[in-house]
């Protein structure tokens, strides 16, 4: 099992260490990134990516490496802290970088499964986990889980014991669920009727030649699907 962990935040804080408990509980490959340390760039709406090409994107080059891991990777595990009751800055900074359903998705998603976990002293978890949830159903990831934790405390060593032995169960039930599915991962109703929208959108629109002929390209205006 490969996995790839991504870190809304640079310091290793509560969010971190639930994603790396998780992590080591699943016991495969992890590639590990944190941001802002290794991608800090804001998306300046230049419209290459699905224009023209997503490599033609002025940040290609410094976000390459983390979007082979992620699309070489089993498991995705994205985590952030609550900031104002959402993501953090970088982590949909990063997030707005990536090609949407409606554009070019790229097929190994369709097979993977994502996590995400968000952490924080009093609330917010649900909206700053449905940032990145919402990213990872629009890429065509069929299984998503979500992880909050209301941890009352401003760092990891100050959680309580009771609170540490909760989210210890969590995450050994979270494992337990994505080993079972690991390969097995079947894409749902919603995934196929939002991917289904889009495949008509393509075949009825001409406003994007490049999204056009990539869909044509992967037969996916037709009968294939990304799923089979």
């Amino acid at each position: 099992m490969k996995i790839t962990v991504v870190n809304g935040q640079s310091h290793k804080g509560s969010t971190y260490h639930i994603g790396k408990m998780l992590a080591d509980k699943l016991g495969g490959k992890v590639t590990e990134f944190f941001l802002p340390k290794d991608f800090s760039d804001m998306c300046i709406g230049c419209t290459s990516c699905f224009i023209k090409n997503e490599h033609l994107c002025p940040h290609h080059a410094r976000l390459e490496k983390l979007t082979n891991a992620i699309d070489d990777a089993d498991v995705l595990i994205f985590t952030s802290p609550v900031y104002v009751y959402h993501t953090t800055g970088t982590m949909k900074s990063f997030l707005d970088h990536y090609r949407w359903m409606v554009h070019r998705p790229e097929k190994s998603m369709f097979s993977k499964q994502a996590v995400c976990i968000s952490t924080a002293a009093r609330a917010g978890t649900k909206s700053t986990n449905k940032d990145i949830a919402d990213s990872f159903f629009f890429w065509g990831i069929p299984k998503i889980y979500k992880y909050g934790v209301n941890v009352r405390a401003t760092s990891y060593n100050g959680i309580s014991e009771n609170t540490l032995k909760a989210i210890d169960k969590k995450t050994t039930a979270l494992a337990k669920k994505i080993k079972a599915k690991d390969g097995k991962v079947k894409v749902g109703i919603k995934t196929k009727a939002f991917f289904e929208l889009m495949r008509i959108i393509q075949r009825k629109s001409d406003w994007n030649e490049a999204d056009t002929d990539y869909w044509h390209n992967k037969g996916w205006d037709g009968k294939k699907r990304p799923w089979k």
